[in-house]
């Protein structure tokens, strides 16, 4: 069953339509979480708190578009959101435990992450998904495919193209490739 006809049954009051949405977009939206987070615990709370915020606004959903794209903002906006008022030593005490490098090379990367954060915002929706699908949840085109609705190929193309285009931008930026 397609998106819209379950958000359309959703509306009409029907709880176990929007379980199917929970069921087709827990995974994705939890490694999303979890990839700003770094706590699987916090992951899981953005991701409950953020098929709770869905439900509740389910009806100023605009149905012309994608609800994957409606609720992967949401996601992405709850997780920012935890990740600002998480500890800062709680960040600092991970990225420590997890990483030997220096902080010449923490600082680096935290920039070059800023830019990239900041370059996907200047991306469509289309092209962000499927960069943020393939790149940093490393979902197979197959897969990106079924979360976003189009055969595989059109997912290569977008996925070349939007490759294009963060780069241009991070260029802009000052921010080369290595």
């Amino acid at each position: 069953m397609e998106d819209s006809e379950l958000v359309a049954r959703s509306l009409a009051g029907d709880a176990s339509a929007f379980g199917e949405l929970v069921e087709r977009y827990q995974r994705v939206l939890f490694q999303l979480a979890y990839r700003v987070l770094r706590d699987r615990e916090e992951a899981r709370d953005a991701t409950q708190s953020a098929f709770v915020k869905a439900w509740t606004h389910l009806s100023q959903f605009d149905r012309s578009r994608r609800f994957f794209s409606w609720i992967y903002r949401i996601q992405l906006n709850e997780a920012f959101n935890r990740r600002g008022r998480m500890h800062p030593h709680d960040e600092l005490d991970a990225a420590l435990a997890s990483s030997a490098e220096g902080p010449e090379d923490s600082h680096g990367r935290s920039l070059l992450e800023a830019a990239i954060a900041g370059a996907l915002a200047e991306l469509s929706a289309d092209a962000r998904d499927v960069i943020v699908l393939r790149h940093w949840l490393n979902l197979s085109y197959e897969e990106i495919a079924e979360h976003v609705h189009v055969p595989p190929k059109t997912v290569k193309s977008r996925l070349f193209a939007a490759r294009q285009k963060l780069g241009e931008i991070l260029k802009r930026r000052g921010f080369e490739p290595a």
